[in-house]
């Protein structure tokens, strides 16, 4: 991975424990911010797992909601104590981040860094969905992991009050002590569409869940599961949301285009693509997927499943072709990260973080040109390149892996980062 000038790596430095405001209304709604929840829940099992002494956290929860803080809490992680905050209803939109703003500063200036854990070097405050409290009295760290309202204005930021909202969101990042990406193209993206300061970014690389192992694809495994949720014995698969910020229609052209074609030696043609997590208790993604494939030709290549619990769906990935990704905007390449952990190749769009992630494990597109990402099913389907990609993805999985512990660890160096940063009078009025 290239190093950006002026951007922050993660020091190795022992870190300075700290106590964590950290906002976790995600984990209570996490079918609306999947990534966020994702994040999230990740780095604070991975927090429970290696404790650092010293170090406190305060979730930020709603009220009303489920505390999901209680099995992290059993886990291991020190819990100092708990903040609740009314919730925003969808009604208010984006003047929402205002109303949080009075809230969270409400919450935070409850939280005595004298109780609790006497040798905590200080309070911060850390957000992963983009609120901060109003005028913060502590550092403030932030991770950005989406940038589709930035990238993709036109649909995120079509209305008045969308526009407002995201303006408030990117002043939120600009002004953070520390603002963490998960990649060098995210920095970029950061310090070319918000003006980010590089003195303040630090990158810190996601990881694969543990579910996500070279051993997933196991035949017996991958055979049960097709068997039941009824899928053909070869087959590729996209994993992740299904909204503006993927290349769906472009998917589906490149498919039926394919249909065309004569099939290539002995192997089932043409190809389909199993789309995981597409059908919900809700049915809201799979109607408008369904019509989208049909209006391109390519109702018949597509295969639309339930969600699936983790090792469910590292089998699901392991026993495929090839893992699809086509997208328009994209923050953090999880899915991709977790399709090579298994050790199967992955075809993506040149966006955000996908081209560095994948490497020579897999194949590059220009989003919306269908003849090429055609060209790259075609090539991941069968034949020599086949397997010269299927052996890239399965070498890269059985080398050094990262994990949750090294996020937290790098996320850690950041807060005390962080800490350090702060004006001397924040430091004296919290010595």
């Amino acid at each position: 991975m290239r190093e950006l000038v002026g951007v922050e790596p993660p020091t190795h430095a022992p870190p300075s424990p700290a106590r964590v405001v950290i906002d976790l209304r995600p984990l209570q709604e996490p079918d609306r911010t999947p990534i966020t929840a994702a994040y999230l829940r990740n780095l604070l099992a991975a927090f429970a797992a290696d404790p650092l002494p010293g170090e406190s956290f305060v979730p930020v929860l709603r009220l009303l909601r489920p505390d999901p803080t209680r099995d992290l809490e059993r886990d291991g992680l020190p819990v100092a104590v708990r903040r609740r905050v009314l919730p925003t209803t969808r009604f208010l939109r984006s003047a929402g981040l205002t109303v949080d703003a009075f809230q969270l500063r409400s919450a935070e200036l409850r939280v005595d860094p004298d109780r609790g854990e006497p040798s905590a070097a200080g309070v911060l405050y850390h957000t992963a969905g983009g609120a901060v409290p109003l005028g913060s009295a502590v550092p403030v760290v932030a991770t950005l992991l989406d940038l589709a309202p930035w990238e993709l204005p036109t649909i995120y930021a079509a209305s008045p009050a969308a526009r407002f909202g995201h303006r408030l969101r990117a002043r939120i990042l600009r002004d953070a002590t520390r603002l963490i990406v998960c990649s060098d193209a995210t920095a970029d993206a950061a310090r070319r569409l918000l003006h980010v300061r590089s003195d303040r970014i630090a990158v810190v690389p996601l990881a694969a869940g543990s579910a996500f192992v070279p051993g997933s694809g196991r035949p017996e495994r991958v055979s049960g599961l097709r068997a039941r949720l009824g899928l053909p014995a070869r087959y590729f698969v996209f994993t992740g949301r299904y909204d503006a910020r993927k290349d769906l229609g472009t998917l589906f052209r490149a498919l039926a285009a394919l249909r065309e074609e004569r099939a290539p030696g002995e192997v089932p043609w043409p190809p389909v693509v199993v789309l995981a997590g597409a059908l919900d208790e809700l049915d809201t993604d799979a109607p408008a997927l369904a019509r989208s494939a049909a209006r391109h030709g390519a109702e018949d290549l597509v295969r639309l499943v339930p969600h699936l619990a983790p090792e469910d769906l590292a089998t699901l990935e392991a026993g495929s072709a090839a893992a699809v990704f086509p997208a328009i905007s994209e923050g953090t390449g999880l899915a991709a990260i977790e399709a090579l952990a298994v050790g199967v190749p992955v075809i993506a769009s040149r966006v955000g973080p996908l081209p560095e992630l994948v490497g020579p494990s897999g194949i590059i597109v220009e989003p919306r040109d269908p003849e090429r990402l055609a060209a790259a099913l075609r090539a991941a389907w069968s034949g020599h390149i086949h397997d010269q990609l299927r052996r890239a993805a399965r070498q890269r999985a059985k080398g050094p892996r990262r994990t949750w512990v090294d996020v937290a660890r790098e996320t850690r160096a950041v807060y005390s980062a962080a800490l350090e940063s702060r004006p001397e009078r924040a430091r004296r009025d919290q010595a």
